[in-house]
């Protein structure tokens, strides 16, 4: 997540950018670093130095990183052409590249391709099973087609093997609530209060599936009493942190806490 003062200072380059103020490249930088997505502005200020010799040839090694950055620009922006050029240009300098695969596969998405996409990323995972972007990849594929059931199926494969990965216990949570699949979503939130126990929206979000839950079934079976000193401490961080805003939901929040158990 961005946080306030990196996007004034984003906000506050790019209105330079655009006015002609300079300092283009800065902003490509910094729109790598902050990893957000921006894609007509990059699309602009990247071509405009790639179509520029002079410009171009001081970014030295840089080069071929803005070119992919054009090129993923490019495709947000359903400039397929430009995107393929892009793409050609990295294929001819590291014509091996793994990295320039995945492209070109992100290529096949943007052209509607989906079974050679598909294709192309079972192939490259047949050279590096545990690629983490195109298992992601593949994910992003099955939503797009609106195959909610193949996104779920490979989100869950994905974090058989990458469980650590907050970002994809979040969307499968976000996707099981969408289905109302209350039960499933709130065992993602448990896995990630377990990793990240601190996260004040975790548990508002469980407490959502808490309370889902307990109307859909009318009642919540009972649970002993006993509580440990985890639970009551997230429970005092959580109060204090939501007390204005979300008073309607510490009541649950606080009494699903106390009943969790932790395994012996």
């Amino acid at each position: 997540m961005v946080g306030a003062v990196e996007e004034a200072q984003l906000n506050r380059l790019e209105n330079q950018v655009d006015n002609g103020g300079g300092g283009a490249w800065e902003y490509l930088c910094l729109v790598r670093k902050l990893k957000v997505r921006r894609s007509e502005k990059v699309l602009k200020h990247g071509l405009s130095i790639l179509n520029d010799p002079k410009q171009r040839s001081k970014l030295g090694g840089e080069e071929w990183t803005l070119y992919e950055q054009v090129a993923i620009a490019a495709m947000d922006c359903q400039c397929v052409d430009i995107a393929k050029d892009c793409i050609n240009a990295l294929q001819r300098k590291f014509p091996e590249s793994m990295r320039v695969g995945r492209l070109k596969g992100m290529l096949l998405e943007a052209r509607g391709s989906w079974k050679d996409a598909e294709v192309a990323y079972s192939s490259l995972l047949e050279d590096n099973p545990l690629d983490q972007v195109i298992q992601k990849r593949r994910v992003a594929m099955a939503k797009a087609q609106g195959n909610i059931s193949g996104a779920i199926e490979c989100l869950n494969k994905y974090l058989e093997i990458f469980m650590a990965d907050h970002e994809a216990w979040r969307e499968l949570a976000e996707i099981y609530v969408s289905l109302q699949m209350y039960k499933q979503a709130a065992f993602c939130y448990e896995e990630l209060i377990l990793c990240q126990p601190l996260v004040p929206l975790y548990h508002l979000a469980y407490a959502d599936c808490s309370a889902a839950i307990a109307q859909l079934s009318k009642g919540r079976n009972k649970e002993d009493k006993d509580s440990s000193e985890l639970h009551t401490l997230a429970a005092k961080t959580l109060e204090k942190e939501y007390k204005q805003r979300s008073l309607t939901k510490l009541p649950l929040l606080t009494a699903t806490l106390r009943n969790l158990k932790l395994p012996s």
